[in-house]
């Protein structure tokens, strides 16, 4: 992938995974890498990611909220959503869409990392 804005299609190629974003937490809490696939497309209304889900470092979390609404598949791993007051547990072939105004949180389970195809939807 170029640098350059692009107003048509944006092609992300599966070898084309190097650019990440990190988002970290507090504390010893882990973050998550987010590799964009459509960091150049001019005017959009999604994101879509592929993220590393990382294993928690401890039990203690943050959960954020903003407006749109948000999609998760999991490619590889187990998940847990805490949505609300609800907890969600996804495997590799699982989905999930919610209201992302509600406070939420997304960490792997289990003894390994996982991965998701995110799609974030944001208004502007």
């Amino acid at each position: 992938l170029d640098d350059s804005e692009c107003y048509g299609p944006v092609l992300s190629r599966g070898d084309d995974l190097s650019k990440t974003l990190r988002f970290a937490g507090s504390g010893d809490i882990r973050g998550l890498a987010f590799h964009p696939l459509a960091a150049n497309k001019v005017d959009r209304n999604m994101e879509p990611f592929i993220i590393d889900v990382h294993l928690p470092a401890s039990d203690q979390f943050e959960v954020s909220s903003h407006e749109g609404e948000e999609f998760i598949y999991v490619l590889a791993g187990t998940i847990e959503i805490v949505h609300g007051k609800e907890r969600y547990q996804l495997q590799s072939g699982d989905s999930i869409y919610y209201d992302s105004i509600v406070p939420h949180h997304v960490h792997a389970t289990g003894v390994t990392d996982a991965k998701v195809l995110a799609v974030v939807y944001a208004p502007r």
